[in-house]
């Protein structure tokens, strides 16, 4: 499917409408859509990918079907067990902390992982270490005000998270998977921006919404619109060989 196009986001849509009764088509049509972006960036052939957050491993799969050398790492063993077996290879790790030496990977990945982790700043700059200079970074996430950023809870989320739960629960009777200040943290577009262009280390080469059929760069560089209308914020960035300084504090434990 060409990206963007109207058939591309309607296709995702439907298959995001289903995640739930059928996860399988969802997670490998999305696998698929996104190694063809990053394939537009970067050849894949015999490159090493690290698939960061990467749950059942489709993204994996698929890296590999497109020739690459892709490993997968998820602090989440049920995450990891999503499809019933641990994917071959899959290292448990934590993406503040990777098991790898600096500058391992010509393309780091990481699909809607970045609201999941109370200090993207250091997730980022782990990132930025294990990726070759002139690599390239994935980076996918839900912004807080999109009408996905409650996930499971949305769109009630804009009446208050305490709120949101609690119709989660009455309505199916279970609790959300997803709490926020826990394992989801309100992320925004402008900020993230701000905070990547301002690093030394990498250049922004593409911030976008992931799923948007029209224009999808314009939107992000809307004020206030793009909160909202992002739905799904995609950045592309280049690894540089210069360094940027990092504030003396501890890594975080990922939530």
């Amino acid at each position: 499917m060409r990206d963007p196009s109207l058939r591309r986001s309607l296709a995702l849509f439907r298959a995001f409408l289903r995640e739930q009764h059928d996860p399988e088509h969802c997670y490998s049509l999305l696998a698929r859509d996104a190694v063809a972006q990053v394939a537009l960036h970067i050849g894949l052939e015999g490159r090493i990918v690290v698939d960061v957050g990467g749950a059942g491993g489709h993204f994996t799969e698929e890296f590999r079907r497109q020739g690459a050398h892709c490993y997968l790492f998820e602090p989440d063993t049920r995450a990891l067990m999503s499809r019933g077996h641990i994917p071959e290879g899959a290292v448990s790790a934590d993406g503040y902390l990777l098991p790898l030496r600096d500058a391992a990977a010509d393309v780091y990945f990481s699909s809607n992982v970045l609201e999941h982790v109370a200090d993207p700043e250091t997730f980022l700059s782990e990132a930025v270490r294990v990726t070759k200079p002139g690599g390239l970074i994935y980076l996918s996430c839900t912004n807080w005000l999109s009408p996905w950023g409650g996930h499971e809870t949305a769109p009630w989320h804009y009446l208050g998270t305490d709120r949101a739960r609690a119709r989660y629960l009455r309505r199916t009777g279970r609790e959300a998977k997803h709490k926020v200040g826990v394992n989801l943290f309100p992320l925004h577009v402008g900020p993230t921006l701000r905070q990547i262009r301002a690093r030394q280390d990498v250049l922004l080469v593409s911030a976008r919404s992931r799923y948007w059929p029209f224009l999808p760069g314009a939107i992000t560089r809307i004020p206030g619109l793009r909160e909202i209308a992002t739905w799904n914020l995609l950045l592309i960035l280049r690894r540089t060989s210069t360094p940027t300084a990092q504030p003396n504090f501890p890594r975080k434990a990922r939530a």
